[in-house]
């Protein structure tokens, strides 16, 4: 019998609506980012809809993904912009 593929954690950032960023963690970002507009994801964001992802990036566990999403939440608010920044002008390169 095959093994069930094991979920990939993507962590996330969002830019909501009046320029705030939220962090967070999901298997499946599509989904995730329309309960976010939906408002049935989070109280914070709910409030703040529309709201796009800004940053993603993939993991392997649970415990990676918990691990870096409290990282980023510990970042000032110029290093994530940083971070988004960074990212952005990678995938237009690629």
């Amino acid at each position: 019998m095959p093994q069930a593929k094991k979920p990939r954690w993507v962590v996330y950032i969002l830019r909501c609506a009046d320029g705030t960023l939220y962090t967070g963690i999901t298997t499946d970002l599509a989904r995730r980012l329309g309960q976010h507009n939906a408002g049935t994801a989070s109280k914070y964001t709910r409030a703040r809809r529309p709201v796009a992802v800004a940053y993603r990036t993939t993991v392997k566990t649970h415990g990676d993904a918990l691990r870096r999403e409290l990282a980023i939440k510990k970042l000032t608010r110029t290093a994530k912009d940083a971070l988004i920044a960074k990212q952005a002008k990678r995938r237009k390169r690629a």
